[in-house]
């Protein structure tokens, strides 16, 4: 199994100073238009054959658009011994959240 994030703590511990792994799997037009500073672009449909480029020590947090193919991604990932780490809400609540500031 794996854990949720909300995308206000994956911020909180980025301005803190932590150093996360995360992986974005949406596809190319979606990150063209922005991507959380320091994750890796793997397209969901690419992750099977690029498990090797998947960080196996400590948590690695998944990101989509709304937090279902990241969902998919980490039930996944978790099947392969990885700890995954799913970022509810995606991308629309981190850019929701982030006019808010």
């Amino acid at each position: 199994m794996f854990r949720e994030i909300e995308p206000s703590e994956v911020r909180r511990r980025l301005l803190a100073g932590e150093s996360l792994q995360m992986i974005d799997v949406r596809e190319d037009d979606e990150v063209a238009q922005g991507m959380i500073s320091g994750a890796k672009h793997i397209p969901l449909g690419e992750i099977p054959a690029r498990l090797d480029e998947i960080p196996r020590d400590g948590e690695v947090i998944m990101i989509c658009r709304s937090g279902g193919r990241s969902m998919r991604a980490c039930q996944y990932l978790s099947q392969h011994g990885i700890d995954c780490v799913n970022m509810v809400g995606g991308m629309l609540q981190w850019n929701e959240e982030e006019e808010e500031e």
